[in-house]
């Protein structure tokens, strides 16, 4: 439990609050994850065939696994959504809604760009 306890610790003590400028807008694929380290968090970006970038938890939240960037995008409606690589859980990814499980939210982090770089808030 310490050692827990300690760890948390050091999270916290490195974990940066703010803007954070990750990458160039161009160095996203669209309708493919990638992950960055934003601020000491695990984050998974998705760029949309009409360029919006949405940013959220890399890991699952059903089964803790730093995952998120390589699921399944997709849409319900015309909501953007992806699924959990594991066990596909499905999440909106403006708002970490949990389509198929009610219980769980994935966490999401705002985006905006800059003179063509993305910035994500942690």
């Amino acid at each position: 439990m310490t050692a827990i306890l300690e760890r948390e610790n050091l999270l916290d003590a490195t974990t940066a609050s703010g803007w954070h400028r990750v990458c160039a807008i161009d160095e996203l694929e669209p309708s493919w994850g990638e992950a960055a380290l934003v601020g000491g968090r695990q984050v998974a970006l998705f760029r949309t065939k009409h360029d919006q970038v949405m940013a959220v938890s890399q890991q699952d939240p059903a089964t803790l696994a730093n995952v998120m960037a390589r699921g399944i995008t997709g849409s319900r409606g015309s909501r953007p959504t992806i699924a959990s690589p594991l066990h596909k859980e499905v999440y909106d990814l403006e708002t970490g809604e949990c389509f198929t499980n009610p219980d769980l939210r994935l966490p999401t982090f705002s985006t905006r760009l800059v003179d063509g770089y993305l910035e994500v808030a942690v």
